[in-house]
C-alpha cells in the first residue's frame, strides 16, 4: 500500500520521503507513508484553523448526524480495516475488530451526547433583573497524537468527542502503525466538511511542530512518561490545554478468599492481552505468601496454553511485539530480574516459531517469581509479556505495595470480600479500579490515572468536557447604575 497519505484541507497530499510500514509477525512490508514535516504540520493547522471558524457553528445535531455516519461506514468497510490494523499492528484479529467496534460504538454515543447540554443556569446574585449562564464553547483546533498499541479506539476517543464539541483536529498516527488510521478516515470521515479533519504522518519531529504551533490550543497525547513531559515543557509557554495518558504499572492483586483458578485465568487476560502492550497490562501481581505455590502453578498451566501466531491465523490468542526494540526492552529487564534472584516458572525466551514467522518479534508469555520491587521489571513499565509475581503478607502491606509506584492508571483486585474491595477503592490511588472483571471499559466512565500517568480523562461527560472551555456570562437586563459603583 502507497499513496497520498497526508489528508490537509481536504486533498490528499504525499511526500519526497516516506516511511516504511511492516508486519511485526512477519517484518514484511506492508504500505509506507510521507515522512512529514513541520512545513506539512504548519499546513494541516492552517486548513483546520480555516475550518473552524465555520465548523464551530454547524448545529450539535448536525455534527451527531456526521458522526454517525462515520460509524455507519465503519461497519461498511469493517473487514478490510480490521485486515490492515491486524497487518501492521500484530495482535489477534478477534482484537482488532473489538477495536474498530469501540470506534464506532464511541463516535455514535458522542453524536448523542453532544447535542445533550451546553452549559446550565445559575442561580443571580441580584434579585431581579439578572441572568447568570455558563456556556461550553469549543477550543479551536486539537492535535490528536497517537500510540501504535491500540490506534483505532485511542484515536476515536479523541476525535469523536473533539468533533463533536465543534473542534476541528489535526491527526498525528504513529509511525508504527499509520495505515489503519488513514484508511479508516479515507473511508468513513470524507464526509466532512473540508479542513474539519486532517492527518500528517511522520515522525516525533512532526509532532513536536504541531505541540509548539500557537493555532493549536489542544493537545490531546497518549504515551510514554517522557514524551509528554516533553510535551508539556513545549506547551507552557503557550498555556495550552493539554490531555496526556502517560502509561501505568498496573497492580494485580489476588485477595486471600480469592478462588486461584479464576484468578489465574483473570490474570492472564489482563497482562497478557496485545502481548501485554497495553497501559493498563497488570504488570505488577501481588499474591498472599501463603497461596503463592498454588497460583503460580495455576498461572503457569494457563499461561502455557496461550498460542502464538499471526493475528489473521484462526486458533491464535497472542500476536508478536511491535518491533525489535521493544522485545529487546522487555528481554533486558527479565535479563536483570534473574541477575537479582528472580526465577522463570514459564517463558523468557523467543519462541520457535514456523518459517513465515521466524523474523517476527515473538516473545514467550513468561511468569517469574522471587520479584521485588528493587527490579526494573517491578518499577518500570514493561509493555511486554509478562507476569511477576510478588507476595503479601497483610492488607496494609498489600495496599503499600500497589501504591508504592509513581504511575496511578489501573488495578484490578480478585475478591468476595466486600470491605476489602471497598478499603481497595478507597485506598489505592489510581484511575481506574476494576473488582473481579479486569481490563473492561465503560463509554460513559472516565478512563485516565493519577500521579505520573497525567490527569486528563476520556470517555463519559469528562471525556467531552476535555474539549470544551467553560465561559460564564453575567447579564444585566435593566442597565440601571448601580448602588455600589462611585463615589462610594
Amino acid at each position: 500500500m502507497k499513496h497520498e497519505s497526508m489528508l490537509i484541507g481536504g486533498a490528499w497530499v504525499g511526500g519526497n520521503q516516506r516511511i516504511e510500514v511492516s508486519d511485526p509477525a512477519t517484518t514484511e512490508l506492508v504500505g509506507s507513508v510521507p515522512s512529514g514535516t513541520a512545513h506539512s504540520a504548519d499546513a494541516a493547522v492552517l486548513a483546520a484553523k480555516n475550518a473552524f471558524a465555520d465548523w464551530r457553528y454547524v448545529s450539535a445535531n448536525q455534527r451527531a448526524e456526521l458522526l454517525h455516519e462515520a460509524a455507519h461506514l465503519t461497519h461498511l468497510h469493517f473487514d478490510d480495516l480490521v485486515t490492515l490494523l491486524t497487518r501492521e499492528q500484530g495482535k489477534p484479529k478477534v482484537e482488532q475488530a473489538e477495536e474498530f467496534e469501540w470506534a464506532a460504538n464511541v463516535c455514535r454515543y458522542y453524536a448523542e451526547l453532544a447535542r445533550n447540554g451546553r452549559g446550565k443556569m445559575l442561580p443571580s446574585s441580584e434579585p431581579r433583573n439578572q441572568l447568570n449562564f455558563t456556556i461550553r464553547e469549543p477550543y479551536g483546533v486539537v492535535a490528536a497524537i497517537l500510540p501504535w498499541n491500540y490506534p483505532i479506539m485511542l484515536l476515536s476517543w479523541k476525535i469523536a468527542p473533539a468533533l463533536a464539541a465543534g473542534n476541528t483536529v489535526v491527526i498525528k498516527p504513529s509511525e508504527l502503525t499509520p495505515l489503519s488510521t488513514i484508511e479508516w478516515i479515507r473511508r468513513c470521515f470524507s464526509h466532512f466538511p473540508v479542513g474539519v479533519v486532517n492527518i500528517v504522518t511522520g515522525c516525533g519531529d512532526v509532532g513536536e511542530a504541531l505541540v509548539r504551533h500557537p493555532d493549536v490550543r489542544v493537545v490531546a497525547f497518549t504515551g510514554s512518561l517522557e514524551t509528554g513531559q516533553r510535551i508539556a515543557s513545549l506547551a507552557a509557554p503557550q498555556m495550552k490545554h493539554l490531555h496526556l495518558e502517560l502509561g501505568g504499572k498496573d497492580a494485580f492483586v489476588v485477595g486471600p478468599d480469592a478462588d486461584i483458578g479464576k484468578a489465574a485465568d483473570a490474570l492472564a487476560y489482563a497482562g497478557l492481552i496485545n502481548a501485554g502492550q497495553v497501559c493498563t497490562s497488570s504488570e505488577r501481581v501481588y499474591v498472599p505468601r501463603h497461596s503463592l505455590d498454588e497460583f503460580a502453578e495455576a498461572l503457569v498451566a494457563k499461561v502455557s496454553t496461550v498460542r502464538l501466531g499471526h493475528g489473521l491465523d484462526d486458533g491464535v490468542d497472542m500476536g508478536p511485539m511491535i518491533g525489535e526494540r521493544y522485545r529487546t526492552k522487555v528481554e533486558a529487564q527479565l535479563a536483570q530480574a534473574v541477575a537479582q534472584g528472580a526465577r522463570v516458572l514459564f517463558g523468557g525466551q523467543r519462541p520457535a516459531m514456523p518459517a513465515r514467522l521466524a523474523r517476527g518479534w515473538f516473545l514467550q508469555p513468561t511468569v517469574l517469581v522471587n520479584v521485588h520491587h528493587g527490579m526494573r521489571i517491578a518499577s518500570e513499565e514493561t509493555f511486554g509479556p509478562v507476569l511477576p509475581l510478588m507476595v503479601y503478607d497483610s492488607i496494609d502491606e498489600m495496599i503499600g505495595l500497589v501504591n508504592d509506584s509513581p504511575f496511578g492508571l489501573g488495578a484490578c483486585l480478585r475478591t468476595g470480600d466486600t470491605r476489602l474491595a471497598k478499603r481497595f477503592f478507597d485506598e489505592v490511588k489510581a484511575g481506574t479500579i476494576w473488582i473481579n472483571d479486569p481490563l473492561t471499559d465503560n463509554y460513559a466512565g472516565p478512563f485516565g490515572g493519577m500521579k505520573y500517568t497525567g490527569g486528563g480523562r476520556e470517555l463519559g461527560e469528562d471525556g467531552l468536557n476535555t474539549f470544551l472551555e467553560t465561559k460564564h456570562v453575567h447579564w444585566d437586563l435593566s442597565d440601571e447604575r448601580k448602588s455600589w459603583w462611585y463615589p462610594y
